[in-house]
């Protein structure tokens, strides 16, 4: 799992109008900050600390901890709420790293982390809890390493597995508190149900080029994430990470905010993010808030269901598809070796068809096959370009994934001869033109 991708737009409300001050004009001073013992009395109104504060720090503990220790309405109890708290991280990818070291850094007893993923050369631009010998490690053995390096007075329970439905329950069972740090929308929507099920708190972030948000979520209490996003996006509408990319520096700013919102909700010190959705805008360094209400008609969440379905995504086993094709793209497809040829064939007139890049023009200028014609993944979906349906059409991207989509839809649109490149422009350079960059 690496980082998130943004959710749809969170509407923007409309700023009020701020004077600019008058130059050698003297500022306005802001109304006084409340003392903290003023504001942290409690938590939010109806939100208990999550945690107990039994049991007593030890020595090392108390020294550890000494800059919490002596916050005025914080202190040693919120310290053995921390300590006794049991955390559930999934992902240990761009949310996730920040995430993880925060939470081990403020003392909090055991933090679980879900991740099937291994390192690569990429992560290291935002994953900061990995460093280039972990590259090819497991990412869910790299992050426990660091967070033990940093902190061993914690404890890390890997599970090193996909979170699906069956085993989202079991896993979220063991734990106090949920940090979804997952990169993809059925994966959300399962987090979101599995908690409300449970009745367990989550905290949830998403990110995505400059932009980020972040929210709790709890069933019972207040809305869900189905309320702020009763219906998922068409597949493909909103680009993930890989394909949008993403401002390293963004996963620490939302993910400390996460953890910040973490730490609320096991203390109870503060007012949390829940029923807020917390947007920001790292260009012009905005933070805004939209609030959220839980929907009164919604039906009760009390059931698993197929996620992959419900976002509009084709199943992952391997099962027949209606065109007779089997595997998970469920799309027919070429190798780079069969395309090399083909295209040797077309420079000699000997072959005719289009070969689509269906990247964005920021990727396509970073490397591409020659004899491409870049048109965006989102301009055929959108019905922007239109793809002629009396040639034969190969798709390509960065890995096989956005092309198996256009495929897909250019069969479903009555386009027979369409095919994804396997492997993607990756795969070509690997094999086909080694000198060339990859991303």
């Amino acid at each position: 799992m690496t980082a998130s991708p943004s959710s749809p737009p969170v509407p923007a409300p409309v700023p009020a109008p701020v004077p600019a001050p008058v130059s050698g004009a003297a500022v306005p001073a802001a109304e006084p900050i409340p003392e903290p013992s003023e504001r942290w009395q409690g938590g939010a109104p109806g939100l208990p600390p999550l945690v107990d504060a039994t049991g007593s720090l030890t020595q090392e503990e108390s020294s550890r901890y000494s800059r919490h220790l002596i916050i005025p309405g914080f202190g040693p109890d919120a310290q053995l709420r921390l300590k006794n708290a049991r955390v559930l991280v999934i992902g240990a990818g761009g949310l996730g790293s920040p995430a993880l070291l925060y939470l081990a850094a403020a003392g909090v007893g055991t933090l679980g982390i879900v991740d099937d993923d291994d390192v690569e050369l990429s992560n290291l631009q935002r994953q900061v809890i990995h460093s280039m010998p972990d590259i090819g490690r497991s990412k869910a053995e790299s992050a426990r390493d660091s967070i033990l390096a940093l902190n061993p007075l914690v404890g890390v329970v890997l599970h090193r597995e996909r979170l699906d439905r069956s085993n989202a329950l079991t896993l979220f069972a063991g734990y106090d508190l949920i940090i979804d740090g997952t990169d993809n929308f059925a994966t959300r929507y399962l987090v979101n149900d599995a908690a409300a099920i449970l009745g367990k708190p989550y905290v949830w972030g998403s990110i995505l080029r400059f932009d980020g948000q972040v929210s709790v979520f709890w069933q019972d209490h207040g809305p869900t994430y189905r309320d702020l996003y009763p219906e998922a996006p068409p597949p493909g509408s909103v680009p993930s990470c890989a394909e949008g990319g993403v401002l390293g520096v963004l996963c620490a700013q939302i993910g400390s905010v996460m953890v910040n919102e973490a730490i609320k909700l096991i203390t109870g010190v503060g007012t949390t993010l829940l029923g807020r959705v917390l947007v920001f805008d790292a260009l012009d360094m905005s933070w805004r808030e939209v609030r959220v209400r839980p929907d009164p008609t919604a039906a009760r969440i009390t059931e698993l269901i197929d996620y992959e379905q419900f976002c509009g995504l084709p199943p992952a086993s391997p099962t027949a598809a209606p065109d007779g094709l089997g595997g998970e793209d469920r799309v027919p497809t070429i190798t780079v070796d069969e395309l090399a040829r083909l295209l040797a064939e077309r420079s000699a007139d000997t072959a005719d068809f289009e070969l689509l890049d269906v990247r964005t023009p920021e990727e396509y200028a970073i490397v591409h096959i020659d004899g491409a014609v870049l048109v965006p993944k989102d301009t055929i979906l959108d019905g922007d370009a239109s793809v002629d349906t009396g040639r034969t059409v190969y798709v390509h991207c960065k890995s096989g994934v956005r092309s198996a989509d256009v495929v897909r839809f250019l069969r479903a649109q009555g386009h027979p001869d369409a095919r994804s490149v396997d492997g993607g422009i990756i795969e070509w350079v690997r094999r086909i033109e080694p000198a060339k960059l990859t991303y």
